[in-house]
């Protein structure tokens, strides 16, 4: 996954403002996708593709911060980027409150809104990278049964195989037997590799 696979969402209801936005970005390369209102935008994005939203904060029956409300009760991380012909600062402080990446003012200097662009694409793609190796630690871990789940679990918090066996009532050749499945199953070849799954899949490992 890297820039060019990422897409820019235009939304403004500005005809021209509009296209005026598309013709910069995809001037510097950037592949875009412009939408003429907020609903429009949020009736046709998956949340799939990473990349980020330059998004107009002043527009009719759905404006810019509604659309970050919407976007934040899915739990889609996408980087927003508002663009305000205002320069309403109350505004501003509350759009990233709830996690706007940038607020710019319109009219933005051409090199300003690349900038911003840059930084909060590369965000989105460390994201969904991120998001990817949850997702797939988490399919390992489904892996195990449950006996091998708690062994892992224990050998994650440091317990040696004897502790694990008194822990759990079976015996030291037991545990050793599912020691050894859990690691083949997750692909592992020590109990710190272990340890790094269960918390990338964010689980915590039981105490010690």
């Amino acid at each position: 996954m890297n820039e060019q696979d990422a897409i820019i969402h235009v939304v403004d209801d500005d005809d021209a403002m509009r296209r005026s936005l598309v013709y910069l970005l995809d001037s510097a390369g950037w592949r875009t996708k412009a939408h003429a209102s907020g609903r429009a935008f949020i009736d046709s994005y998956d949340g799939h593709v990473p990349g980020c939203l330059v998004l107009d904060i002043m527009m009719p029956l759905m404006g810019g911060m509604e659309v970050q409300q919407i976007l934040g009760a899915r739990t889609i991380d996408l980087p927003i980027i508002f663009l305000s012909a205002h320069g309403d600062l109350p505004m501003a402080v509350q759009a990233m409150k709830r996690g706007a990446f940038d607020f710019l003012e319109k009219p933005c200097k051409d090199h300003v809104l690349l900038d911003a662009v840059g930084r909060a694409v590369r965000q989105s793609i460390k994201q969904s990278l991120d998001q990817q190796q949850v997702g797939a630690a988490r399919k390992l871990l489904n892996a195990l049964t449950s006996r091998e789940r708690e062994v892992a679990a224990c050998l994650a918090a440091g317990d040696c195989n004897k502790t694990i066996a008194r822990k759990l009532d079976i015996s030291d050749k037991t545990v050793q037997v599912h020691r050894h499945n859990a690691m083949e199953k997750l692909q592992v070849h020590s109990t710190a590799e272990i340890a790094r799954l269960i918390l990338m899949a964010g689980e915590k490992p039981p105490p010690a």
